[in-house]
């Protein structure tokens, strides 16, 4: 048995070979009741926390089936389970699987019951996730942090919050959740003045998933000095240069701050192994913002001269730059390449920014023709409101 387990260590990376083993350990039967469970609950974590949780499932039910009676699952195995269902997003699959607990005696066993939180949670069940965080004896700071990270989720802030303050002891992943719940409502003020309690005066220190979550407040309330501040954090901390996301959302930031100059100095740190395709999308759109056409423009040379192939919200940010910056032959040709190079379909927004292009510099039958051209089911009545605005700056 301990070498079916170095096997499955060995072999952890193929799907293929797990699959194998397994079907060997079913066929041939265990008869060590440690080592039994040892086994499965490997098996249950690797495809639970993989790309195949459905694969968790089935074997589950193929075990039932066998009716063996050295197989009995213990909280680790229903927790894996339960979280396979999350991760399917399989919320009545899951709530089988939490009559089953009962059954069996799991009702108040804290790391099944978190899972049941956490999973009812994130497939928005919210009813069911309170109901089950009321009903445990004990909780631990993973199940607070599991019900309120799916409450701001599906926009309960109000509920979120209200947990949040009644919660016995606060982490950085809970300040984390309620944080990043305000940011997606555009409570940005709200996210802001939490993330200074959190980082002022509670000493908490934030991680990047924190940081990630609280550059949306700072670039829609346009709030340099936090963005100072958070730089300056990251480069102590090594976020910025371990994380890319990090990075990227920085230059953001920057651009949207009205600080282009800090944004490309940010940009021109990355080295070419860690750039991406965000980070040259954020730089181009940061020069579209500030009306530099020409610097976006060769911002987008440099990236082809570096084989990333941009995508839609990439090219939709060079065509405005080239709109603002009266870049029209320019603008025209990155189009066409969006056509025949890229193989992107223009969706309304590309095709807005093109009108508006030639409508800048009264190039309006131009205009005309492409607006014409636009698929019928994604025309719209902004599409003639920006031509007809063209015709009446030009006097027509």
């Amino acid at each position: 048995m301990p070498y079916l387990l170095s096997l499955l260590m060995k072999h952890i990376a193929s799907c293929e070979a797990i699959r194998q083993i397994q079907a060997q350990l079913i066929f041939n039967g265990i008869h060590s009741t440690r080592m039994s469970m040892t086994i499965w609950n490997y098996l249950f974590r690797h495809y639970s926390l993989g790309s195949s949780p459905e694969e968790a499932v089935l074997l589950f039910k193929n075990l039932q089936l066998l009716h063996l009676p050295i197989i009995s699952f213990d909280s680790y195995s229903y927790s894996f389970l339960i979280k396979a269902c999350t991760n399917l997003e399989q919320p009545t699959l899951g709530t089988q699987v939490h009559g089953l607990t009962v059954k069996v005696g799991f009702e108040h066993n804290i790391y099944v019951q978190t899972a049941l939180v956490n999973m009812y949670s994130v497939c928005g069940c919210l009813v069911e996730a309170q109901q089950v965080f009321d009903e445990m004896p004990e909780r631990n700071s993973v199940t607070w942090n599991a019900l309120i990270t799916g409450l701001t989720k599906w926009g309960q802030i109000g509920l979120a919050r209200s947990l949040f303050d009644r919660m016995p002891s606060q982490d950085v992943v809970s300040w984390t959740g309620i944080i990043d719940g305000y940011s997606r409502l555009n409570q940005h003020k709200q996210a802001l003045a939490l993330f200074r309690t959190m980082v002022v005066d509670k000493g908490i220190k934030p991680t990047e998933v924190t940081i990630l979550a609280i550059f949306p407040s700072i670039r829609n309330l346009g709030c340099l000095e936090s963005c100072h501040l958070i730089h300056t954090y990251g480069e102590k901390s090594g976020f910025n240069e371990c994380d890319i996301r990090v990075t990227n959302s920085l230059i953001d930031a920057y651009a949207k701050c009205g600080c282009i100059e800090s944004a490309v100095k940010v940009f021109d740190g990355i080295t070419c192994e860690k750039r991406n395709l965000v980070s040259w999308t954020s730089i181009i759109s940061g020069f579209a913002m500030h009306g530099m056409g020409k610097h976006a423009a060769d911002s987008f040379k440099r990236m082809e001269d570096e084989c990333l192939m941009p995508n839609r919200v990439t090219i939709l940010s060079i065509l405005n730059a080239c709109s603002h910056g009266g870049l029209v032959e320019e603008g025209l040709e990155f189009f066409r390449k969006m056509l025949d190079e890229c193989q992107v379909v223009p969706d309304i927004k590309h095709y807005g920014c093109l009108i508006d292009m030639l409508g800048r510099k009264g190039r309006l039958e131009e205009a005309e023709t492409i607006a014409l051209q636009i698929p019928t089911e994604i025309a719209n009545v902004v599409i003639w409101r920006t031509l007809l605005g063209a015709w009446c700056f030009h006097g027509n």
